[in-house]
Order: structure tokens, then sequence, then C-alpha cells
């Protein structure tokens, strides 16, 4: 390789690579794989699915099969800020739906959609483990509780 091209290898294309070498041989590590490249991208690109794909010899439905059944892989970048809406029954007695309402409709989002301008994602949890202070949400793993619709605007304009 010329030393000029070196500069041209995306390190994320390298990290991705040295991720795979390191699980090829080992039978049912598909999971790990992608859990590792999500890690890596942010999300899970087609074409690193079917790097992955062709890498491990894994046929690529069976590739996406496992993307589409968990929840936790993401095939669309995620925006800058993501805001996690607690549904789990502390907040769902306590108000939890009046505030994701709030929340879908200050940013024009509904779960799992991210805003236009890539500043929001939204996702809907069973639970964030502060039971305590329902209704909570969690903006980048910083916890939001006893929470009324009406703060809620105020809340977003902490991360614009």
């Amino acid at each position: 390789m010329c030393v000029e091209c070196k500069d041209l290898v995306d390190p994320k294309e390298e990290k991705l690579d040295e991720l795979i070498a390191r699980y090829k041989s080992q039978k049912g590590a598909m999971i790990p794989v992608l859990q590792q490249a999500q890690e890596i991208y942010g999300y899970l690109p087609e074409q690193v699915l079917r790097h992955i794909s062709k890498e491990m010899k894994i046929p690529i439905a069976k590739v996406y099969g496992v993307v589409t059944f968990y929840a936790q892989f993401r095939l669309t970048p995620m925006g800058r800020n993501v805001i996690s809406t607690c549904l789990g029954t502390a907040c769902h007695v306590r108000g939890g739906a009046k505030v994701l309402d709030t929340i879908e409709n200050e940013l024009k989002v509904k779960d799992g959609e991210t805003t236009e301008d890539g500043r929001y994602s939204l996702e809907i949890v069973n639970c964030i483990g502060a039971c305590g202070l329902a209704p909570v949400i969690s903006v980048n793993g910083e916890v939001h509780g006893r929470l009324t619709p009406e703060q809620i605007p105020g809340i977003l304009a902490q991360y614009e």
C-alpha cells in the first residue's frame, strides 16, 4: 500500500476487521460482533452488516433476522441526544404516557425515530430503575424524575 493511501483507510473499518478476526472462528459469535460493531459505528449500516455476513460466512438474511429481532440493535443513526421514556408500571400509573405524548408532540417523532435535524432520538423503555421518581425520562443517561408534561419543553431546551 502506498504511504499516501494509508491515510485513506477508515479507522472504523480497521476496528471492524479486527473485531471480526477476533471472533471469526468462534461459533455463535454473531451477537457479540453485532454489539461491538454497533459500538464502533453508533448503529449498524447496511454495508457493515454485509461485511460481517461475508467475513463470518453467515447468510445476510440470518444477520438481518437477528438485528431486527433484538431491540438493542439500530439500523439508523441515533440523534445526539437519546431520550429514553419509561412506560413501566410505576411511570405508567403516574402519567408517563402524558409525558411521552408531550415529547412526541414537541419533537415530532415517535418511538424509535430521530428528529430531522439529528438532535434527538426517542425510545420507549420498560424501566429506567428510578421507580420512586416516576414518571421519569433519561436523556443521555441523565435521569429526570417526578415529571409533568409542562416540564418537558424546559428539559429538552437544556440539550439544544
